[in-house]
């Protein structure tokens, strides 16, 4: 009984202990699950807060990139607008064969400069394009520019040369033609002349003979010399087919036929020559027979 007794008193204690362990178990998890959900929400904040940090920088450059952007236009501009004709200058352009451009073929023009200001004025280059109609910042067909380096005084003038070649696929077509003159004066102040900006037409090169040409007439030529050839032989293979005509003599009396007109030699030859006798011989034997 003594036993049984102690059993019993040890499972009464033994049961509320691992009640009360259990549930301090149950509790430390708790509180770590509620540590690692508050860990993971800390960790959704700071990642919110990065990505608000990275939009913000992104349209912190963005920002830049258009100040830049605009920066850069304005400079653009800026340079346009220096990179116009000096109003103390003039030009004049002439085209030796007249606005015909044909493709293939040389263009040349002459450009004049006057220099109306007080300080000299350096002509640098000389360049030309062809460039899109519709849109003329697209180059079609860049020239190479003329470097030039000559110094116009006051109240002098300068005339150039240039001439370029339009690319033969061109012709037939419209585009913008643009020459522009690039000086400076003095003062290092840089200026360019848009001394030709037009649509102009390339027209497509009608004279002269062209290798294609040439070719399709030296061989019309051969064809026409081999077809003369061709007929020239057939006629001849034709003639030596035909049968020579053949001569009858007859058994009859040629007394009516005049053989002085032939020479003795010759009828002796032939005489000689031929086993038979001649008609004249023939003749005059049958002449004999009869008188007899």
């Amino acid at each position: 009984m003594n036993f049984f007794t102690k059993v019993l008193l040890l499972l009464l204690l033994a049961f509320p202990a691992a009640v009360l362990f259990k549930g301090l178990l149950v509790s430390a998890q708790d509180l770590t699950e509620d540590e690692e959900a508050d860990t993971a929400d800390e960790d959704v904040v700071d990642d919110v807060t990065a990505e608000d940090d990275d939009d913000e920088a992104e349209v912190e450059d963005d920002e830049n990139t258009e100040l830049t952007e605009e920066k850069d236009e304005e400079e653009d501009d800026t340079l346009v607008r220096e990179m116009k004709a000096s109003p103390n200058a003039d030009t004049t352009i002439l085209f030796v064969k007249g606005e015909d451009f044909p493709a293939n073929n040389i263009v040349k023009f002459l450009l004049g400069f006057t220099n109306k200001g007080a300080e000299n004025f350096i002509v640098e280059s000389l360049d030309a394009s062809f460039r899109y109609p519709q849109d003329y910042q697209f180059y079609i067909q860049n020239f190479t520019a003329l470097q030039l380096g000559t110094v116009v005084p006051p109240s002098r003038q300068a005339t150039f040369e240039y001439s370029f070649i339009p690319a033969e696929p061109m012709g037939g077509r419209p585009f913008g033609l643009v020459i522009n003159l690039n000086y400076k004066d003095s003062s290092g102040n840089v200026f360019q002349d848009a001394v030709f900006n037009q649509t102009v037409t390339i027209t497509e090169r009608e004279d002269g003979l062209d290798g294609e040409t040439i070719f399709m007439y030296v061989f019309l030529s051969g064809l026409g010399l081999l077809v003369i050839v061709g007929l020239h032989q057939l006629l001849e293979s034709r003639k030596r087919r035909r049968p020579a005509p053949k001569v009858e003599l007859g058994t009859s009396s040629h007394n009516d036929v005049d053989m002085s007109w032939i020479p003795q030699e010759t009828l002796n030859q032939i005489n000689k020559a031929s086993p038979r006798r001649s008609p004249r011989k023939r003749n005059q034997k049958r002449s004999a027979g009869s008188d007899e």
